[in-house]
């Protein structure tokens, strides 16, 4: 058996970053994810003025209620979609002018259903050249909060941008939510926030986040759950068998329940309280699978899928379309490459059983990191499997690479 320590989840840093800037006195995280992702969010907090302080373990930062303890500052998003979301959000409790920018790659990602938000709750924000995308200037004087309406449709992380800033503000916010993906990642906000001293009210499709502030606290983070599929998967198709600890029957990662589809497939499946543990079988089964919840992982199932008794259908993952890269014609690509059959619609992928018949082929990553991470699991199985751009893994896991090679060893071949 295989002992996998996955590092720190980059959703839990990216929104305990927020609560501690926004926090009353000073807050300590333990075990925080670093990654480019995060380095990121904390050169951003830096830019706006917060103090962040680190150890090996642990990062402190002194929490400014008021917000952003600069009048002016330009902040760079590098890729990092809650960098380049949740950002412009803490800002807007400042008083001043505040700039951001992100890669090229972030800049196509869309911003616009959270830019509508932050208006019509009187937030002076301007994209400068693409309506709805980077870059963009905030010109900040705190928000007195109020009703407003969200599409989440595209991401989770606009009604998580809004939760955060709720009682940021001077009355709070009443938010109410037309569509909603990725839903468990919302669990993650409002379970974090009631951490940091927060309850927010829910009625079906209606939040309500009360005013107040923040509370500085100690805050240990979980390890990543979407990372974890990668190591799940790759015993699920060696027939090898591993253990993640730290993510067991409480973690308030939605993506943990990738390994019901992979027991749904044929793996043994052990979810403990303080770990899980998934062990190949002989077979791995063909199946239909809603994604909407964990579509962070859809890519993982991807990768495998060829390796079932029969066809895999992943359905209700529109949204993948609008991350890192197109990640639904991502996967078809690759999988194509290795001499696959696979099919994609506006929403779902279906992939045929064959074990690839092309050895050494290079995969397309499109700078994405699940892609490169999903990948090597299928490389498990196909001698020779490269990839264009394996270093933009450091976005969540930087040493992906050499973890993955100590795992490779310890699984069957």
């Amino acid at each position: 058996m295989a002992v996998v320590d996955i590092p720190g989840s980059k959703s839990i840093t990216a929104r305990a970053l927020f609560l501690a800037a926004a926090a009353d006195g000073v807050t300590t995280l333990v075990r925080p994810l670093r990654s480019d992702d995060t380095e990121g969010f904390v050169e951003g907090l830096t830019r706006l003025g917060y103090r962040v302080g680190r150890t090996p373990d642990t990062w402190q930062i002194d929490g400014r209620p008021e917000g952003p303890s600069v009048t002016e500052a330009d902040v760079y998003c590098r890729d990092g979609a809650t960098t380049a979301r949740f950002l412009p959000t803490l800002a807007a409790t400042g008083r001043g002018t505040y700039r951001f920018d992100a890669s090229a790659q972030m800049r196509r990602r869309p911003l616009l259903p959270l830019s509508r938000a932050l208006r019509d709750l009187g937030v002076d924000l301007r994209h400068e050249e693409t309506e709805g995308h980077h870059p963009l200037t905030v010109r900040a004087s705190g928000v007195e909060g109020g009703e407003v309406t969200l599409d989440a449709g595209q991401s989770s992380q606009y009604l998580t941008a809004l939760l955060l800033l709720g009682p940021l503000t001077r009355k709070g916010l009443r938010i109410k939510v037309t569509d909603l993906v990725s839903a468990p990642y919302v669990e993650i906000t409002l379970a974090m926030m009631r951490a940091f001293g927060v309850e927010v009210g829910r009625d079906g499709d209606v939040f309500v986040v009360p005013p107040g502030g923040y509370r500085a606290t100690t805050y240990a983070i979980e390890p990543d759950a979407s990372t974890a599929s990668y190591v799940f998967a790759a015993a699920a198709v060696t027939g090898g068998e591993v253990t993640v600890p730290g993510l067991g029957a409480g973690a308030l990662q939605g993506d943990l329940d990738f390994v019901d589809v992979l027991g749904r497939m044929g793996a043994q499946v052990t979810v403990g309280a303080e770990s899980t543990t998934v062990r190949g079988t002989s077979e791995l089964r063909g199946l239909t699978v809603n994604m909407r919840d964990i579509s962070d992982t859809m890519s993982t199932l991807a990768a495998i899928a060829p390796f079932a008794s029969g066809p895999v259908r992943i359905e209700d993952v529109a949204n993948t379309r609008v991350k890192e890269c197109d990640r639904l014609e991502a996967c078809a690509e690759n999988l194509r490459r290795l001499g696959v059959e696979a099919e994609t619609g506006p929403d779902w992928i279906e992939i045929h059983p064959g074990t690839p018949v092309t050895s050494g082929a290079e995969i397309k990553t499109y700078g994405d990191h699940r892609i490169v991470m999903s990948f090597a699991v299928t490389g498990l199985r196909v001698p020779g499997v490269s990839f264009d751009d394996p270093g933009c893994v450091r976005k969540t896991f930087p040493g992906f690479h050499e973890a993955f090679g100590e795992l490779r060893a310890k699984l069957p071949s």
